[in-house]
């Protein structure tokens, strides 16, 4: 079975950058939806960007032209690069998977494969 596990997580300035990566098992992730999710303290959990087997991608408007969601196949690694980072992007990122092919959803409850998540902390 698929199996994440985030890790890169960590205290950041305002303004800097910080990589999160999630190390894919159990698949090869070539027909699975793979997005990136985070949830902050007393809000729900909200989207930030999604790619799909086909390497589309879809960023909330939160984070459009700031973060970068791509994928490593030959490491099983997703990865979310996050740069001009601002306290309102504190939160615990988590990575997600579903099986899907072509357009992925971008609402967290259609993911049903998550990882434990990473604080990022932007402070």
């Amino acid at each position: 079975h698929v199996q994440l596990v985030e890790s890169g997580g960590g205290l950041v300035q305002p303004g800097g950058s910080l990589r999160i990566s999630c190390a894919v098992s159990g698949t090869t992730y070539s027909n699975y939806c793979m997005g990136w999710f985070r949830q902050a303290p007393g809000k729900e959990r909200e989207g930030v960007a999604v790619i799909g087997g086909d390497r589309r991608t879809k960023y909330s408007d939160s984070v459009n032209g700031r973060f970068t969601i791509s994928k490593d196949n030959a490491k099983n690694t997703l990865y979310l690069q996050m740069n001009s980072l601002k306290p309102e992007d504190t939160a615990i990122y988590y990575c997600a998977a579903t099986l899907g092919i072509g357009v992925c959803p971008s609402a967290w409850y259609a993911y049903n494969v998550w990882g434990q998540g990473t604080q990022v902390t932007v402070s």
